[in-house]
């Protein structure tokens, strides 16, 4: 954690063999993503064979905070995915925390919308065009 940037929970994601009931496919990541059905921000994450994303996001859970930020709360780690914007309005880069991946999120938009948005398939992550690389950055990258 960097000091003079804030961090504030924001949700868990679990990856998952499992198929579960209302997941949205991602090409681009070759991930299944799908919500929990309780009370907290719980997604799950199912991924393809060939999914190109950091073999940490596809075997361990990860944690996500929102950031005050991005570009203050990546400085000198490992970024391992992004910063990239996966649902319009919402950046994000994924960082390797001594073998732990750990999600930072920088949004103006309220958990309705970024859920909702999740929900519909709006996002880069869901666009064919913004493929992401064989490194795990993306087309859509967040400017620093």
């Amino acid at each position: 954690m960097k000091k003079g940037v804030t961090y504030e929970f924001h949700h868990t994601g679990i990856p998952t063999l499992v198929v579960r009931d209302g997941e949205i496919f991602s090409s681009n990541a070759g991930m299944y993503t799908s919500d929990n059905d309780g009370n907290f921000r719980i997604q799950w994450h199912r991924f393809t064979s060939d999914s190109p994303l950091h073999p940490l996001l596809k075997t361990l859970p990860h944690v996500a905070f929102k950031v005050s930020n991005l570009a203050e709360a990546i400085a000198d780690e490992e970024v391992i995915l992004g910063p990239y914007e996966p649902i319009d309005g919402y950046f994000v880069a994924i960082i390797n925390d001594a073998g732990v991946p750990v999600e930072l999120i920088q949004t103006t938009l309220s958990d309705e919308e970024i859920w909702g948005r999740a929900k519909r398939g709006e996002g880069s992550l869901y666009r064919p065009e913004n493929s992401l690389k064989a490194d795990g950055s993306a087309a859509t990258l967040i400017q620093h």
